[in-house]
């Protein structure tokens, strides 16, 4: 083995061997267990959340693995419509060319050119995180398979008559042209305005306030509410205002949607373009008056609609030089207009959420539009009650009342876009408007009987994304067709997701599934029987991950480590605002001064293994990489010690020949067997952070610290039996080669780079440890007595370092050890231990005092009863020691006067937060304990 842990050097050479020869597939077993990656954009790289939820998914799968069960990890990607569609326009703009220019075919060949050339960035770097996914069934959103599946579940939806085109109110991007889903919005506070106009009352004096901050909706006014018990205006309800500009009549209606306490109490209602408003007006039966394009400027003329069917009424010209105006544009001459005409009541600084496409960054238009959508009503009674009656379980538990909270308050869903990219919706027109639906065009005409002159045009649409990846557990195994991967390993055992699309994929995976799905007595499949819901990963402030903020990691330069200019320049590419770009810098160069180290794959993996606790958010500090970079260090090295002690000698494999333990051989033992209880029990309820750190306590404290020290006097003792050295060597490969198998799911590599040098010598055959059994305990081998014997000799061990480090004894010096006022237990333990506790605790002796035998002047410890007493003649330089402890007091004396001070100050007693004031206290009171300490080894000392 090198004298170094080098991850570089091993990483991509296992990876590569597992994946060549087919290991991450199912290996068969009795019991079936599968997860269903949550499909990652095939536009996207890895951020730290994927490795996070990749790192779950691989330690669960892993360790299925490794326990017989016959496993599979789906592994695939989303096609993701406007992502990808964006970026191909994007390249198209660069040639000076649009889609348009192309025409939809040679676009959408452009699409999977790009596709093949560059839409694999995020599985390499899967495969740099040790993602054991089976490859050879990676599967996309829009291949040929999953493309059949998503036109069967159009199709049987619409027959069934749960999905239906209409037109309603969605978010629309002015940019894209196209509606978005919730999660496509990101609702940012901004700093805009308020205006405040005035509506004149129509037939009398006076006129009525609103506040608004999007003026451009004037245009669409249809009413303005008060509410029902609004003293000031319920004797104006049913009277009528003139809408400025326009000149349109509109009701003065009352509604509980008001909150009279805010602004004057009048809301301006604009159905058409607000979605408060939408159901406002759906309960009052107004008009729904759109004024804008699918690009955001102001309409010539208007369309006027109604609730009923949302049958055009009529239209409505629009005032001539508003028309064709941009939005915002029109916003900037519908103000000046007011204040002209008198109607500006005041402008107010105002603080609001704007809501902008995640993707065009454009400002977000309810718009009134045509699209398909699914009844979800019917759908969701089953989906909730397979989580209620347990068939589908969350972890933790609280996120059902999120998933409910949902189900019972579901809005139809919008399934079309306005994109190129995408399933096309599989819906034909004739020159009327009638709408035929079918696999293709041949089913079209022949299920419904269509003439063959007949002209038929396919909807331009195409399908939301959401809507295939809600197919993802049975669409990648095959479905429709009734295939053996399906039977086999649907439903899925577990999806590890965040808590952020539980409605937007889990929800709608479930009532999709249950719907589609059905065990042979009839009764509906459920996707999986259990949601892990894992937090977000946030910087070590607690702070969200964002470019802005500047303080984004990528998981693959922690792994191979970069420079600080490489970094800044990743941080600060391409920001719009240079004094942005500057805090970023500046802070990134604050922060990392030395850039980012590598810390490797395993480390990483381990780092987010202990924090991943169920559902709470994590923060990742990157201290905490480091120490666990120091955790592999610490497992290779004491590989090292082993290979070195092992290699080349007899290690208890030939059964002829007698073998004894030791007692820190049946301690070790012991405590492999408790360890692998605790990570089975720990992996089994998803507390991963619990398994990592049961593993890191047995590992780096009992194995590394305790176990190989305690290895030594036996090994090292030429006077040793051959029997006891021949079971310590056997028992240090074996339980190494155990817990490297307990290890492997959370450190893959380092795991299995020692373990094909470790397992020959343990007796073990096998050509990968990923394949190996998983360790389980033995309960014949927990050792009650050993445990116990061993925790004693580690205290008085700790007893004897201590006394050493607070007298300021030199390290190489040999001291002798007296007892008294134990047990017989602990005489027994300190005559059948000697060996051990004068090699750990550098002793020259160690010696029972007899009852009524005066001791010498000694430092003290307790173990229990047993009194440790380490005499001090001679060991120290009395003058020297004395003179160190009187500088330590005097520093120690003149803090505790500052603290005194500080906390005698009434002004600050009564002034500060109670935190800082009870801190101050804890240090004081740290400080009187550190000072008593010092004075009773002065006493001590003075004494000798």
């Amino acid at each position: 083995m090198d004298k170094t842990f080098q991850p570089a050097n091993i990483e991509a050479r296992w990876y590569e061997y597992w994946e060549q020869r087919g290991y991450f597939r199912p290996q068969g077993g009795e019991r079936n267990y599968s997860i269903m990656i949550p499909p990652p954009n095939v536009t996207g790289s890895l951020h730290m959340g994927h490795a996070f939820q990749h790192t779950i998914m691989d330690s669960l799968v892993r360790y299925h693995r490794m326990r017989g069960d016959n496993t599979l990890w789906q592994v695939g990607s989303d096609h993701a419509g406007i992502a990808t569609q964006m970026v191909v326009e994007r390249q198209l703009a660069a040639e000076g060319k649009n889609r348009h220019d192309l025409g939809r075919d040679e676009f959408i060949a452009k699409v999977w050119e790009w596709k093949a050339r560059s839409g694999g960035t995020i599985t390499d770097q899967m495969r740099r995180l040790a993602a054991s996914v089976d490859w050879s069934r990676e599967r996309f959103t829009m291949d040929e398979g999953l493309s059949n599946a998503v036109r069967e579940v159009f199709v049987r939806l619409y027959d069934d008559g749960l999905i239906y085109r209409g037109k309603r109110l969605v978010n629309w991007d002015p940019v894209f042209n196209t509606a978005i889903s919730d999660l496509e919005v990101l609702n940012d506070e901004e700093q805009g305005s308020l205006w405040h106009l005035r509506y004149p009352l129509e037939g009398e004096d006076g006129f009525l306030v609103v506040a608004t901050t999007r003026p451009e909706t004037v245009l669409g006014d249809t009413a303005v509410a008060v509410h029902p018990e609004d003293d000031r205006y319920r004797h104006l309800v049913g009277k009528q205002v003139r809408l400025p500009i326009t000149g349109r009549l509109i009701p003065i209606i009352a509604d509980d949607y008001v909150d009279h306490e805010f602004g004057s109490g009048c809301v301006k209602i604009t159905p058409a373009h607000d979605f408060n408003d939408y159901e406002v007006g759906k309960r009052h039966n107004l008009p729904l008056i759109n004024v804008l394009d699918r690009n955001g400027c102001i309409l010539g003329e208007f369309t006027v609609l109604t609730f009923e069917g949302y049958a055009t009424a009529h239209g409505e010209r629009g005032p001539e030089r508003y028309a064709g105006q941009d939005r915002f544009d029109a916003r900037q001459q519908i103000v000046a207009e007011f204040e002209q005409l008198g109607l500006l009541d005041k402008i107010e600084p105002h603080t609001l959420k704007v809501p902008r496409g995640d993707r065009s960054g454009a400002v977000i238009e309810p718009w009134l539009t045509d699209q398909w959508y699914v009844k979800v009503a019917d759908l969701a009674k089953p989906a909730i009650a397979a989580v209620e009656d347990g068939r589908i379980q969350f972890v933790p538990k609280q996120y059902e009342n999120m998933y409910f909270s949902w189900m019972r308050d579901l809005q139809d869903w919008c399934i079309s876009r306005q994109l190129w990219w995408g399933h096309r919706i599989p819906a034909w027109y004739d020159r009327h408007g009638k709408i035929y639906v079918g696999r293709d065009e041949a089913e079209v005409r022949a299920k419904y009987n269509l003439p063959a002159d007949t002209g038929l045009q396919q909807d331009d649409d195409v399908l939301d994304t959401w809507f295939s990846s809600a197919l993802w557990t049975f669409s990648t195994l095959g479905w429709p067709e009734d295939t053996k991967e399906l039977q086999l390993f649907h439903p899925t055992s577990v999806l590890v997701t965040g808590f952020d699309i539980i409605f937007f994929w889990v929800a709608r995976m479930i009532m999709m599934t249950m719907h589609f799905l059905k065990h042979p007595d009839g009764s509906a499949q459920v996707p999986f029987h259990t949601v892990y819901v894992h937090g977000l990963v946030r910087d070590s402030q607690g702070q969200k991950m964002s470019k802005s903020k500047g303080n984004v990691l990528d998981p693959i330069d922690l792994i191979d480590g970069i420079e600080l200019e490489p970094l800044v320049q990743k941080r600060t590419g391409g920001m719009m605002q240079p004094q942005l770009g500057e805090k970023i810098a500046k802070h990134t160069r604050d922060e990392f001064p030395e850039g980012i180290a590598a810390y490797g794959t395993d480390a990483l993996r381990f780092t987010f293994c202990s924090l991943a606790s169920t559902g709470r958010d994590i923060k990742f500090d990157i201290g905490r990489i480091d120490g666990y970079r120091n955790f592999c260090n610490k497992i290779w090295n004491a590989a090292r010690y082993v290979m070195m002690n092992c290699e080349g000698q007899d290690c208890g494999s030939d059964p002829a020949l007698p073998v004894s333990l030791s007692l820190a051989d049946r301690w070790i033992i012991s405590r492999l067997q408790q360890t692998a209880r605790e990570v089975e029990r720990a992996i089994d309820q998803f507390r991963l952070d619990l398994a990592s750190q049961a593993l890191y306590e047995f590992i780096w404290n009992e194995y590394c610290d305790w176990y190989l020290e305690l290895s030594k006097p036996v090994l090292w003792d030429e006077d040793a039996s051959p029997e006891l050295q021949r079971g310590t060597r056997r028992t240090l490969i074996t339980v190494l080669e155990a817990w490297l198998r307990l290890l492997h799911p959370f450190m893959p590599y380092i795991s299995e780079e020692i373990w094909q040098r470790a397992a020959p010598l343990a007796g073990i055959e096998g050509p990968t440890i990923m394949l190996q059994p998983y360790p389980r305990c033995d309960e014949s081998a927990v050792d009650t007595a050993a445990n116990a014997d061993i925790e004693w000799l580690k205290s008085v061990i700790v007893g004897v370092r201590n006394i050493r480090g607070e007298m300021n004894v030199p390290p190489g010096r040999s001291l002798t050890l007296l007892c008294r006022n134990g047990s017989d237990s602990d005489a027994r333990r300190l005559q059948e231990n000697a060996a051990f506790l004068k090699k750990m605790a550098r002793l020259d002796s160690v010696e029972w005092l007899a009852t009524g035998a005066e001791a010498p002047i000694a430092a003290t410890a307790l173990v229990g009863e047993l009194e440790l007493l380490v005499p001090m003649a001679g060991l120290i330089d009395k003058n020297s020691e004395l003179a160190r402890l009187g500088k330590e007091i005097e520093k120690l004396e003149k803090e505790q006067s500052r603290l005194q001070g500080k906390l005698g100050n009434n002004s600050f007693v009564d002034r500060a937060p109670a935190e800082v004031v009870a801190k101050e206290r804890e240090k004081l009171a740290a400080q009187e304990q550190a000072l008593d300490k010092l004075r009773k080894q002065v006493e001590y000392i003075v004494r000798l």
